[in-house]
């Protein structure tokens, strides 16, 4: 396991967020329980969590809307507490559902918004029509939002937390139920923010979302940071590889993942492909004879290959479930 005091690490860049410690109790839970993260500026920052695991109790405390039970933390060199203004006139928030009105066209969200943020009605709506052509909304400007696709909803929905151009973005969960292609259009929207000099940090249950954006990923579970690291430091600290294998007869794998895990010492994964297994390999020198093993009893193999874990299984060797899991509770709210 890969735990990291990365307090030490960063002592030559400015950092957008540094919190030690903090804690959230609702009741007798502590939803989050002594989180330090460090986070420099420009970068994006992975916080992947099951449910319930504390991942959005600890943006709704360093975006300001809840107050820490305990610890500290600096925003943009704010303090968490003493300075919540002056942290909130900084940052922006995109939550899990829209928070644009629904009625209302996506023109007419933009322009109110930038209204209310100090724009003249000329400014506002320069400012609209540029967000709208960026996100390729432009089509759909006069449209109501609720008329809008999934992908097309969440696009707006960030374009409203950048009217003003924040120096730290909370993305919390960004692209849940989006179809592939929305995903895309999103990540490309977070790497043109933070091109732009945005540091973001990301929440999300998609693994192969945080190894395409972060820079840095914390794994968080029962209210505890459990890893922190790059996304190859992570995978290195699990195994040195995994070998996947696929079989010409599903009926076959019991077998095979039995032959598997006797000569490899290590258990098997079953991969929802039914004639596909995987299992973490720690001696890759003994790949060749486990296989050897299973074509000397007839187990016929359609493809195989060893290579470095998958942030998925790297995520559940170090919480013991999947990211995606929905049997386990959901944080509790405020």
């Amino acid at each position: 396991m890969l735990v990291n005091d990365s307090r030490t690490s960063h002592t030559h860049q400015e950092l957008a967020i540094e919190a030690v410690g903090l804690v959230k109790l609702f009741g007798k839970n502590k939803a989050v329980n002594g989180v330090d993260l460090v986070i420099p500026k420009g970068t994006v920052y992975g916080f992947l969590g099951p449910n319930g695991a504390g991942k959005t109790t600890t943006v709704r405390m360093l975006a300001t809307l809840l107050k820490p039970d305990g610890g500290s933390a600096k925003i943009l060199g704010h303090d968490l507490v003493k300075e919540a203004d002056a942290i909130r006139s900084c940052v922006s928030l995109t939550g899990q559902f829209a928070s644009v009105d629904e009625d209302l066209s996506g023109m007419e969200n933009l322009v109110l918004i930038a209204r209310l943020l100090g724009f003249s009605r000329t400014q506002a709506k320069e400012r609209a029509r540029d967000l709208l052509q960026a996100f390729g909304l432009e089509e759909a400007a006069n449209r109501q939002v609720k008329k809008y696709s999934g992908g097309m909803r969440r696009r707006i929905d960030i374009a409203a937390s950048i009217v003003v151009t924040p120096d730290l973005l909370f993305l919390d969960e960004p692209t849940t139920g989006l179809d592939p292609r929305s995903r895309n259009q999103v990540w490309e929207i977070v790497r043109a923010l933070v091109s732009a000099g945005t540091t973001v940090l990301l929440t999300t249950q998609y693994l192969e979302e945080a190894d395409q954006l972060a820079d840095r990923i914390a794994v968080i579970d029962q209210g505890k940071i459990i890893a922190e690291g790059t996304s190859s430091e992570l995978k290195a600290s699990v195994g040195e590889g995994t070998l996947h294998v696929r079989l010409v007869d599903p009926e076959t794998r019991a077998q095979a993942a039995e032959i598997l895990a006797e000569k490899l010492d290590t258990a098997i994964q079953y991969e929802s492909d039914p004639s596909a297994l995987s299992v973490r390999v720690t001696d890759n020198e003994l790949v060749a004879f486990a296989l050897g093993e299973l074509a000397r009893v007839d187990i016929k193999v359609t493809d195989f290959s060893l290579g470095q874990p998958s942030l998925d299984e790297v995520f559940l060797t170090l919480t013991g479930r999947s990211a995606e899991d929905e049997d386990f509770s959901r944080e509790v709210k405020a």
